[in-house]
Protein backbone atom coordinates (compact mmCIF):
# COMPACT_ATOMS: atom_id res chain seq x y z
CA UNK A 1 0.00 0.00 0.00
CA UNK A 2 0.64 3.65 -0.67
CA UNK A 3 1.60 6.16 2.41
CA UNK A 4 -0.69 8.91 1.98
CA UNK A 5 0.27 12.00 4.16
CA UNK A 6 -2.69 14.66 3.79
CA UNK A 7 -2.61 18.20 4.60
CA UNK A 8 -5.50 19.12 6.87
CA UNK A 9 -6.23 20.90 10.10
CA UNK A 10 -7.02 17.95 13.10
CA UNK A 11 -10.41 18.20 13.63
CA UNK A 12 -11.61 20.16 10.65
CA UNK A 13 -14.45 18.54 8.29
CA UNK A 14 -10.85 17.93 5.59
CA UNK A 15 -9.87 15.84 8.98
CA UNK A 16 -12.94 13.63 9.15
CA UNK A 17 -13.53 13.36 5.73
CA UNK A 18 -10.22 11.65 5.16
CA UNK A 19 -10.54 9.29 8.02
CA UNK A 20 -14.48 8.65 7.23
CA UNK A 21 -15.23 4.52 7.70
CA UNK A 22 -11.71 3.11 7.75
CA UNK A 23 -10.31 1.79 11.08
CA UNK A 24 -7.54 4.80 13.27
CA UNK A 25 -4.65 3.87 15.37
CA UNK A 26 -6.48 5.83 17.70
CA UNK A 27 -8.91 2.80 18.06
CA UNK A 28 -7.06 0.11 17.12
CA UNK A 29 -6.91 -1.03 21.08
CA UNK A 30 -11.01 -1.35 20.08
CA UNK A 31 -10.25 -3.42 17.15
CA UNK A 32 -8.22 -6.25 19.42
CA UNK A 33 -10.69 -5.81 21.98
CA UNK A 34 -11.97 -9.31 23.31
CA UNK A 35 -15.12 -9.94 25.23
CA UNK A 36 -14.98 -11.57 28.57
CA UNK A 37 -13.68 -15.41 27.95
CA UNK A 38 -12.45 -14.52 24.61
CA UNK A 39 -15.70 -13.66 23.20
CA UNK A 40 -17.21 -11.10 21.21
CA UNK A 41 -16.49 -7.33 22.31
CA UNK A 42 -19.04 -4.63 22.99
CA UNK A 43 -16.06 -2.27 22.57
CA UNK A 44 -15.54 -4.09 19.54
CA UNK A 45 -18.63 -3.92 17.86
CA UNK A 46 -19.65 -0.55 18.94
CA UNK A 47 -16.63 0.97 17.08
CA UNK A 48 -17.60 -1.20 13.74
CA UNK A 49 -21.56 0.03 13.90
CA UNK A 50 -19.93 3.28 14.19
CA UNK A 51 -17.53 3.32 11.18
CA UNK A 52 -20.64 1.57 9.24
CA UNK A 53 -23.00 4.27 9.99
CA UNK A 54 -20.19 6.06 8.64
CA UNK A 55 -19.58 4.32 5.39
CA UNK A 56 -23.85 4.24 5.14
CA UNK A 57 -24.58 8.16 5.33
CA UNK A 58 -21.26 9.71 4.55
CA UNK A 59 -21.20 11.44 7.70
CA UNK A 60 -18.77 11.43 10.43
CA UNK A 61 -20.28 8.98 13.69
CA UNK A 62 -17.36 10.90 16.02
CA UNK A 63 -17.36 14.85 16.15
CA UNK A 64 -18.03 14.67 20.34
CA UNK A 65 -15.60 16.74 22.03
CA UNK A 66 -16.03 18.18 25.97
CA UNK A 67 -13.68 20.50 27.93
CA UNK A 68 -10.87 17.63 28.98
CA UNK A 69 -10.28 17.19 24.85
CA UNK A 70 -10.50 20.84 24.08
CA UNK A 71 -8.08 21.39 26.73
CA UNK A 72 -5.63 18.92 25.25
CA UNK A 73 -6.02 20.21 22.02
CA UNK A 74 -4.61 23.92 23.79
CA UNK A 75 -1.75 22.19 25.16
CA UNK A 76 -0.69 20.09 22.07
CA UNK A 77 0.70 22.93 20.73
CA UNK A 78 2.72 24.40 23.75
CA UNK A 79 4.06 20.88 24.56
CA UNK A 80 5.18 20.16 20.93
CA UNK A 81 7.36 23.17 20.86
CA UNK A 82 8.39 22.60 24.39
CA UNK A 83 9.48 18.64 23.05
CA UNK A 84 11.14 20.25 19.88
CA UNK A 85 13.85 22.41 22.02
CA UNK A 86 14.53 20.26 24.39
CA UNK A 87 14.79 17.44 22.57
CA UNK A 88 16.65 19.29 19.29
CA UNK A 89 14.37 18.15 17.04
CA UNK A 90 11.99 19.34 14.32
CA UNK A 91 8.50 18.70 14.10
CA UNK A 92 6.42 18.37 10.92
CA UNK A 93 2.83 19.06 11.36
CA UNK A 94 0.51 17.10 9.62
CA UNK A 95 -3.22 16.05 9.38
CA UNK A 96 -3.99 12.34 8.57
CA UNK A 97 -1.75 9.60 7.50
CA UNK A 98 -3.52 7.25 5.23
CA UNK A 99 -1.97 3.87 4.37
CA UNK A 100 -4.97 1.64 2.30
CA UNK A 101 -8.14 0.77 4.43
CA UNK A 102 -6.32 2.15 7.77
CA UNK A 103 -5.39 5.57 9.19
CA UNK A 104 -3.23 6.88 11.54
CA UNK A 105 -3.05 10.87 12.84
CA UNK A 106 0.29 11.95 14.11
CA UNK A 107 1.17 14.78 16.49
CA UNK A 108 4.03 15.53 14.42
CA UNK A 109 6.45 13.63 11.69
CA UNK A 110 10.63 13.89 12.11
CA UNK A 111 12.77 13.48 9.57
CA UNK A 112 12.26 10.21 7.47
CA UNK A 113 11.99 8.02 9.96
CA UNK A 114 10.45 9.37 12.91
CA UNK A 115 7.30 10.29 14.90
CA UNK A 116 5.96 11.97 18.14
CA UNK A 117 2.74 11.19 19.59
CA UNK A 118 2.06 13.59 22.25
CA UNK A 119 -0.21 13.44 25.40
CA UNK A 120 -1.27 15.89 27.91
CA UNK A 121 -1.27 13.86 31.45
CA UNK A 122 -2.77 15.19 34.81
CA UNK A 123 -0.59 15.37 36.98
CA UNK A 124 -0.84 12.60 38.88
CA UNK A 125 -0.45 10.53 35.51
CA UNK A 126 2.18 12.15 34.46
CA UNK A 127 4.01 11.56 37.80
CA UNK A 128 3.42 7.67 37.43
CA UNK A 129 4.76 7.58 33.82
CA UNK A 130 7.72 9.17 35.25
CA UNK A 131 8.52 7.39 38.48
CA UNK A 132 7.82 4.34 36.08
CA UNK A 133 9.91 5.55 33.15
CA UNK A 134 7.62 3.80 30.77
CA UNK A 135 4.79 4.21 28.35
CA UNK A 136 1.59 3.52 29.83
CA UNK A 137 0.75 0.13 28.38
CA UNK A 138 -2.59 0.99 27.12
CA UNK A 139 -0.91 3.68 24.51
CA UNK A 140 0.77 0.66 22.82
CA UNK A 141 -1.87 0.07 20.45
CA UNK A 142 -1.97 3.04 19.06
CA UNK A 143 1.77 3.45 19.00
CA UNK A 144 3.05 0.16 17.18
CA UNK A 145 -0.40 1.10 14.72
CA UNK A 146 0.94 4.07 14.02
CA UNK A 147 3.84 3.38 13.17
CA UNK A 148 2.05 0.37 10.92
CA UNK A 149 0.41 3.05 9.14
CA UNK A 150 2.78 5.18 8.93
CA UNK A 151 5.92 2.78 7.53
CA UNK A 152 8.47 4.87 10.43
CA UNK A 153 10.78 3.09 12.14
CA UNK A 154 10.02 4.83 15.92
CA UNK A 155 7.80 7.29 17.88
CA UNK A 156 8.43 9.65 20.28
CA UNK A 157 5.67 9.04 23.45
CA UNK A 158 5.73 12.58 25.15
CA UNK A 159 3.81 13.28 28.35
CA UNK A 160 3.52 17.04 29.15
CA UNK A 161 1.86 19.02 31.85
CA UNK A 162 2.68 22.46 32.72
CA UNK A 163 5.06 22.60 35.51
CA UNK A 164 6.29 19.39 35.66
CA UNK A 165 9.12 17.28 33.86
CA UNK A 166 8.50 16.27 30.29
CA UNK A 167 8.38 12.49 29.95
CA UNK A 168 9.72 11.30 26.59
CA UNK A 169 10.53 7.55 25.78
CA UNK A 170 11.00 6.13 22.18
CA UNK A 171 9.42 3.40 21.25
CA UNK A 172 11.06 1.32 18.03
CA UNK A 173 8.87 -0.93 15.75
CA UNK A 174 7.74 -4.70 17.20
CA UNK A 175 7.14 -6.60 14.51
CA UNK A 176 5.46 -9.41 16.04
CA UNK A 177 2.96 -7.08 17.76
CA UNK A 178 2.31 -5.30 14.10
CA UNK A 179 1.57 -8.63 12.77
CA UNK A 180 -1.12 -9.34 15.11
CA UNK A 181 -2.65 -6.21 14.79
CA UNK A 182 -2.52 -6.48 10.91
CA UNK A 183 -4.48 -9.45 11.05
CA UNK A 184 -6.57 -8.30 13.60
CA UNK A 185 -7.72 -5.15 10.93
CA UNK A 186 -7.49 -7.24 8.24
CA UNK A 187 -10.48 -9.01 9.80
CA UNK A 188 -12.05 -6.53 11.40
CA UNK A 189 -12.25 -4.67 7.47
CA UNK A 190 -13.70 -7.86 6.11
CA UNK A 191 -16.48 -7.64 8.70
CA UNK A 192 -17.41 -4.11 8.46
CA UNK A 193 -17.71 -4.81 4.24
CA UNK A 194 -19.97 -7.67 5.41
CA UNK A 195 -21.97 -5.74 7.73
CA UNK A 196 -22.25 -2.46 5.31
CA UNK A 197 -23.45 -5.10 2.55
CA UNK A 198 -26.09 -6.52 4.80
CA UNK A 199 -27.13 -3.28 5.02
CA UNK A 200 -26.99 -2.12 1.69
CA UNK A 201 -29.46 -5.34 1.27
CA UNK A 202 -32.21 -3.98 3.22
CA UNK A 203 -35.10 -1.99 2.00
CA UNK A 204 -34.37 1.89 2.45
CA UNK A 205 -36.93 3.40 4.01
CA UNK A 206 -39.37 5.36 1.87
CA UNK A 207 -40.29 9.13 1.92
CA UNK A 208 -43.67 10.33 2.76
CA UNK A 209 -45.38 11.27 -0.53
Amino acid sequence: MTVQIIDCVQGEPEWFAARLGIPTASEFSSVLAKGRGGGDSLTRRKYMMKLAGEILTGQPMDSFSNAHMERGKEMESEARSYYSIVHGVEVQEVGFIRNGDKGYSPDGLIGTEGAAEIKTKLPHLLIDALVRDEVPPEHKAQLQGGLWVSEREWIDFVAYWPGLPMFRKRVTRDEKYIAVLGQAVADFNEELAALVDQIRAMDAPREAA
